[in-house]
């Protein structure tokens, strides 16, 4: 099966199976998803590629390291899908990952999943830079480049595309040493011809994603520009530490200057400043400091000298002087920015958190009620005002908040987690089972989901109606596991 190299809990046994000698490409139509036809002469139909996709999620998120920021993950969302809706992509259904990792990483899988390592913000120095690596990737995605080289491999000699799958999983987790190896055992046997093919992929990627970048209105010079400081970053590394991106998207002079020569045919627009995208590496820079201390020796040095957006600096110092419990200070800051922009999310989130942290977790949660009403559809608003209320401890009203989220938001592990913290708090353990249970199948842990229904179950007695609902989602896993084959 496919799928069967995803089965071990650790990335060293996947790296094993991994490597194991090449398998048919034949071998995929034994996978466990649905048949669901193809119009083309492709291999693989496009809902069979979204299912595939929506599959390797759950066994990526089993081992890989994710960030839980709801702001970051939102801007990122509203990023990708300005893009999307100016994209060659027919099958716009879009799933983000955001890995935690320092790594200049971003990665897209058949079916619409987009990952995105927290670490490329610290190198791409502006919205459009980062804008230009996400186009790159969903160009690959709507030329189907993935489905492309398996039929060409197909021609070429069988491919092991079990691991080939499982190197990217190493890729975007372990990094790139075992990623590659697990790729060059699939790849080996057609290295020459695959290469050649795999330049080809980049090269239209190249091109159809700097006309995507253009019709959002985003600047094309942005491509040429990313790629020399990932290229320079690469320059300041051993040979066995080149950057996870470079090593499935390798770089050259000739590259850059093809990409750079494309740009000058565009007209640059005229853009506004990218103060929330500043923001947002902020957020990045707070959260992979060492220590809050670190974190604020950092912003107070951006600064004392030179940086991209004093505002941005200033919030990162917020951020982390709140972190290290210095709330008075982390106002005070605050309070020198925001009352220039009254209006902006990140700045009252900020504000929530001081409160919070303070232990006054119910003006908090006043003042997150207030906003969310005027904004009932922001997620950032709705995790903090439910965290607020958690430590407010009004875990019932906590939990009615997310159960709503959790039906516009169903594929969130976090928010499920957090659920079911609630649920507990409030004494809802039939309910905390079930979150438990969510939470366990979007991370791949089948087995794990089934205990905790198992224990909700138990604790629903004679109350029918919820105990066929436990059923129906029992039988959910098991069709799941058989498409896992697990």
């Amino acid at each position: 099966m496919l799928l069967q190299v995803f089965k071990p809990r650790n990335l060293s046994a996947a790296l094993l199976v991994a490597m194991l000698p090449l398998a048919p490409v034949q071998a995929v139509e034994g996978l466990k998803l649905p048949n669901l036809g193809e119009s083309s002469t492709s291999l693989f139909s496009a809902e069979y590629e979204y299912q595939l996709g929506r599959t390797w999620l759950k066994i990526f998120r089993s081992q890989a390291t994710t960030m839980d920021d709801p702001l970051l993950f939102d801007y990122l969302e509203d990023l990708i899908y300005r893009l999307v809706i100016h994209s060659q992509l027919e099958d716009r259904r879009i799933d983000l990952v955001l890995v935690d990792n320092p790594t200049i990483n971003a990665f897209a899988v058949p079916g619409g999943v987009i990952g995105v390592h927290n670490g490329l913000l610290m190198y791409a120095q502006t919205e459009d830079e980062l804008a230009s690596v996400l186009a790159h990737e969903i160009a690959h995605l709507s030329q189907r480049h993935f489905s492309r080289r398996v039929e060409f491999q197909r021609n070429q000699q069988p491919l092991n595309l079990a691991a080939m799958l499982a190197g990217f999983v190493l890729l975007a987790t372990a990094g790139g040493d075992a990623g590659m190896a697990a790729l060059s055992a699939a790849q080996a046997a057609a290295q020459d011809s695959a290469l050649r093919y795999s330049r080809s992929n980049e090269a239209e990627a190249d091109r159809v994603g700097m006309q995507t970048l253009v019709a959002a209105g985003l600047d094309p010079h942005a491509t040429p520009a990313m790629f020399e400081r990932m290229l320079q970053a690469s320059r300041y590394t051993s040979g066995n530490r080149i950057p996870e991106f470079l090593r499935t998207h390798p770089l050259s002079e000739n590259r850059i200057a093809d990409t750079r020569n494309r740009a000058r045919q565009y007209t640059s627009p005229t853009r506004e400043d990218d103060l929330q995208y500043q923001l947002m590496r902020a957020r990045v820079t707070n959260h992979l400091a060492a220590t809050p201390e670190a974190a604020i020796q950092q912003f107070r040095g951006e600064l004392d000298g030179n940086t991209r957006s004093r505002e941005a600096s200033t919030y990162g110092l917020v951020l982390a002087l709140t972190d290290a419990g210095r709330v008075d200070q982390a106002a005070l800051e605050l309070d020198s920015i925001w009352s220039g922009d009254a209006d902006r999310l990140e700045y009252k989130l900020a504000n929530a958190e001081i409160l919070m942290t303070r232990g006054e977790p119910g003006k908090a949660a006043e003042l997150l009620e207030r906003e969310l009403k005027l904004s009932p559809g922001s997620h950032p608003l709705a995790m903090a005002y439910a965290r607020a209320l958690m430590r407010d401890r009004k875990p019932h009203i906590s939990e009615a908040v997310l159960l709503e989220q959790s039906k516009v938001r169903p594929e969130d592990p976090a928010l499920w987690y957090l659920l079911a913290e609630v649920q507990g708090l409030s004494g809802n353990i039939v309910g905390l089972h079930q979150s438990r249970a969510e939470y366990f199948i979007l991370n791949g842990n089948l087995g794990e989901a089934e205990k905790q229904l198992s224990y909700a179950l138990k604790l629903v007695g004679s109350n029918h109606v919820a105990a066929a609902r436990i059923n129906e989602r029992l039988v959910d896993i098991n069709t799941l596991r058989e498409r896992m084959d697990i």
